[in-house]
């Protein structure tokens, strides 16, 4: 911080002893002392707050990053999905016009045939 050599302090401890004087220089030196300390302890917790925010700023970055990444995982898993379900839907189901004349019979076809039923239990002989 300051470079202050251990002349330059025996120079100022001079200079105090003959400004102050001997009988109210150790209660200066013990205030000012407190002082010091005091502005030790606010630098060393101004740096730790400064320091704090500093990396929860960094902890937010990395949650972004990964809600981020995880949404973008989410996305092509969910289009993977939905792709491979279409393919099986598509692959499963047979087209349109067969699956039609398959289940709808022919109209002449049904005609003969109920009335071959339907005449067939009249015809039974009684016994």
């Amino acid at each position: 911080m300051f470079d202050i050599g251990f002349s330059e302090l025996i120079v100022i401890a001079v200079v105090a002893l003959i400004v102050i004087g001997p009988e109210r220089l150790p209660k200066v030196a013990r205030t000012a002392g407190h002082l010091l300390g005091r502005l030790q302890r606010y630098v060393n917790d101004v740096k730790s707050d400064i320091n704090r925010e500093m990396q929860l700023e960094e902890l937010k970055k990395l949650q972004t990053q990964v809600q981020d990444s995880a949404r973008s995982f989410e996305n092509s898993i969910q289009q993977g999905l939905s792709s491979t379900e279409q393919s099986l839907n598509n692959a499963i189901q047979p087209p349109a016009e067969t699956v039609a004349a398959a289940e709808v019979p022919p109209p002449a076809a049904v005609a003969p045939a109920a009335e071959a039923a339907a005449a067939a239990p009249a015809e039974a002989p009684k016994a």
